[in-house]
């Protein structure tokens, strides 16, 4: 292994080429607020539909709100995946999961047993919060004498 093939990144793990492509992604966009709206849509569209069984006894949490509670959940699925791929429309997307995890409080089951209604809003909450970065200038972009070790500087 040569000096230039290291520094051009050649033989780089193609796992450690992924996790850094995917951290660079996520910093672009409300990677966390996306999330958290698609986790909440999940139990607030599965419950309705869900049955239990324990021994011979079935439980069904079926309700006349079923399809409210199923199109509430896919819109909140959706919304998290508007703000992973189209992060222009963050505002747009974290007013309507709000909107709509205070919809599904009386709707659906109290909102997927609440855990949906929590999840659905913190996430339309850091949506709204989320701020694009500011690209470095080119005074910023000059590396500090200490900064290339790691931002410590020797005592010597």
């Amino acid at each position: 292994m040569s000096a230039e093939s290291t520094a051009t990144g050649q033989n780089e793990h193609f796992l450690r080429v992924f996790r850094r492509r995917f951290h660079d992604w996520r910093g672009q966009r409300p990677f966390w607020a996306g999330l958290f709206t698609l986790l909440g849509g999940i139990p607030i569209a599965y419950f309705p539909y869900a049955s239990l069984s324990l021994g011979d006894l079935s439980i069904s949490m079926a309700t006349t709100a079923g399809a409210g509670s199923l199109i509430i959940g896919v819109l909140l699925v959706t919304l998290g995946l508007t703000m992973w791929f189209h992060h222009i429309v963050r505002v747009f997307a974290g007013v309507a999961s709000i909107l709509l995890a205070l919809i599904s409080l009386p709707i659906a089951n109290l909102g997927g047993f609440v855990v949906g209604f929590l999840l659905a809003l913190v996430g339309g909450g850091m949506s709204l919060s989320w701020v694009p970065g500011e690209p470095l200038s080119a005074e910023d972009a000059v590396v500090a004498p200490g900064a290339a070790e790691g931002g410590r500087t020797s005592g010597r």
